[in-house]
C-alpha cells in the first residue's frame, strides 16, 4: 500500500508544518513525481467506497418516496452522477498530470486569492456539512441495530460523536490510510450489501417480493418533473466534487488509471446505492427511504443485525474520511501555514460539533438545491477556462507565486467571479423541469468563453503561458 518515498521532500514539509512524521505530509504542495504510482484499482476502491454510502442510499430512497417508480428513481440517480462526473474527470486530469490538489488547481482560474476565499471557503463548508449529514444518517441506523441487538435505548447524538471520532483517525493520517481502508472495506461492504438485498427479497411481507418492487410504479411513475428534479439533485451534489477531483488523483501514475478507476466506480457504486435505497422505499410504499434503517428494522437474527451494523460503520467510515480529507485540503489552501494535518483536525472538530444535531437531515433537499446554485456555475467556469481559454495548459510554479500570472487583479480573476454570479441567476431562473444544472453549465460556460474571447483574454492568456513556459 505504500507510495514511493521521497525522504528529503517529506522531511522539508515535516519541518515546515511540525506534523507527525507518520502522517501524509503533503497539503497544498505538489506531490513529487516519484510518488505518483497509484494504480487504477486503488482509485476505484476509494471512489466506489465514496459512492456506496448511507447518504446515497437515502437519496435513492427519497427519489421513490417523491413518487417515482423503482426504475425511474434508479435511472435518475445514475444519470445524475454520469453528468457530474463528466465535469469531474476534466479537473481530475489536473491532479494526474501535475500532482496538485484540487483546491490549489482552482487558483489558475479564480486567482490566488479568489481561489482561497470563494471556492475553497465554500468547499470546506460543504465538506463539513456532508460529514455531519453522513454521520447522522449512519448513527440513526446504528441506533436501530443496537436497540434490537441489546434491547436498550441509545442516543443518536452519543453514537454520532463516537462514530465521528473513528472516522477522524483515518483522515488525519492521510492518503495511504485512505487506500488501506478502501481496500479492506470494499469486499466487506459488497458482501453486506448483497446480504441486505437478500434480506429485503426474502422478507415475508409480499410488498418486498422482487416482482412487486421491480414493478412498483409509485404515484407518478416516470413523471418528468420529479425525474428531472431527482436527476438535477444528484448532478448538483456531485458537481461539488469537481473542485476536489484532483485530490484523489494526484498520486495516480497515468490518466488511463484515473479514467478507468473513476468511471467504473461511479457507475457501479451509484447503481448499488440507489438500488438498495429504492428497494427499501418501494417495498414500504415510500415510507422508509433510508435503506439501511429499513434493513435493520426487518432483521430478526443477531447475525443479520451484526452484518447491517458492520455495513453502516464501513459505509460511513469510508465516505466521511474522504469528506474530512478534501475539506482539510481546502482549508490549507486558505491558510497554508496550517499544514494538512492541523487543518484536518480543525475541520474534524467543526464537523463533530454539527453531527450532534439530527435535525440537519430536514434541510437535506434544500442543501442539494444550494449546492447546485453554487457548484454548477463554478464547474462551468473551471472547465471552460482550463479547456477552452488555457487550452489545457498549466504552469505549476505560478500557482504558488502571489505575483505570478495567476494573480490577475490583486489575486482575483474578476470576469470568472462575475460569470459565476451570473451563473447563480441562470440556475435560479431556469425552471426545475428543464434540468437546471445542465442548462447552467452550458450557458455559463458559453457566456464566459465568449466574454474572454471578445475582450482578447484568450489570446493574452496563451501569450503569457507561452512566455512563462519558455
Amino acid at each position: 500500500m505504500e507510495i514511493n518515498q521521497s525522504p528529503q521532500a517529506d522531511n522539508d514539509v515535516f519541518k515546515k508544518y511540525r506534523q507527525p512524521k507518520n502522517v501524509e505530509q503533503y497539503g497544498i504542495e505538489q506531490v513529487p513525481e516519484e510518488k505518483r504510482t497509484v494504480k487504477w484499482y486503488d482509485i476505484f476502491f476509494m471512489i466506489i467506497n465514496f459512492l456506496m454510502n448511507p447518504g446515497m442510499i437515502l437519496i435513492g430512497g427519497v427519489a421513490v418516496a417523491s413518487g417515482l417508480s423503482f426504475w425511474a428513481a434508479i435511472t435518475s440517480v445514475v444519470l445524475g452522477i454520469a453528468v457530474a462526473f463528466g465535469a469531474y474527470l476534466v479537473m481530475a486530469t489536473i491532479g494526474v498530470d501535475h500532482g496538485v490538489s484540487g483546491a490549489v488547481a482552482t487558483r489558475m482560474v479564480y486567482g490566488v486569492r479568489g481561489s482561497k476565499y470563494t471556492v475553497s471557503l465554500f468547499r470546506a463548508i460543504t465538506a463539513i456539512y456532508w460529514f455531519s449529514i453522513q454521520t447522522i444518517v449512519g448513527a440513526a441506523a446504528i441506533v436501530v441495530v443496537i436497540n434490537k441487538l441489546f434491547h436498550t435505548e441509545v442516543s443518536v447524538v452519543a453514537v454520532s460523536l463516537t462514530f465521528a471520532i473513528f472516522q477522524i483517525i483515518v483522515a488525519t493520517f492521510g492518503y495511504n490510510w485512505l487506500k488501506f481502508l478502501s481496500r479492506v472495506a470494499l469486499p466487506l461492504k459488497l458482501i453486506a450489501l448483497i446480504f441486505v438485498c437478500y434480506l429485503f427479497m426474502t422478507h415475508d411481507d409480499p410488498n418486498y417480493a422482487i416482482p412487486k418492487v421491480f414493478g412498483y410504479e409509485g404515484t407518478i411513475g416516470w413523471g418528468w418533473g420529479a425525474f428531472i428534479v431527482s436527476l438535477n439533485s444528484l448532478t448538483a451534489i456531485w458537481l461539488s466534487m469537481t473542485t476536489d477531483a484532483a485530490d484523489f488523483c494526484r498520486y495516480s501514475r497515468t490518466r488511463v488509471d484515473m479514467w478507468i478507476g473513476t468511471m467504473a466506480a461511479a457507475c457501479i457504486g451509484t447503481f448499488t446505492s440507489a438500488f438498495v435505497g429504492a428497494y427499501s422505499a418501494a417495498a414500504t410504499l415510500g415510507k422508509v427511504p433510508n435503506g439501511l434503517e429499513g434493513a435493520a428494522s426487518i432483521a430478526s437474527s443477531g447475525i443479520a443485525l451484526f452484518i447491517i451494523l458492520l455495513l453502516v460503520v464501513l459505509d460511513n467510515w469510508t465516505i466521511n474520511v474522504l469528506n474530512i480529507y478534501t475539506g482539510s485540503l481546502s482549508v490549507v489552501n486558505m491558510i497554508p501555514k496550517l499544514g494538512r494535518f492541523w487543518a484536518t483536525l480543525i475541520v474534524s472538530v467543526i464537523g463533530v460539533g454539527l453531527s450532534i444535531f439530527p435535525t440537519m437531515l430536514d434541510k437535506l433537499q434544500g442543501t442539494m438545491t444550494v449546492s447546485g446554485i453554487f457548484y454548477a456555475p463554478l464547474a462551468a467556469i473551471l472547465i471552460t477556462d482550463y479547456v477552452l481559454v488555457k487550452k489545457g495548459r498549466l504552469v505549476v510554479d505560478q500557482l504558488f507565486d502571489d505575483h505570478g500570472i495567476y494573480r490577475y487583479t490583486n489575486g482575483w480573476n474578476v470576469p470568472a467571479l462575475i460569470w459565476t454570479v451570473i451563473g447563480f441567476f441562470i440556475y435560479q431562473v431556469t425552471p426545475p423541469e428543464y434540468f437546471q444544472s445542465a442548462i447552467c453549465l452550458i450557458l455559463t460556460g458559453l457566456g464566459y468563453y465568449l466574454h474572454q474571447r471578445i475582450t482578447g483574454q484568450v489570446h493574452k492568456q496563451q501569450e503569457k503561458l507561452t512566455r512563462i513556459s519558455a
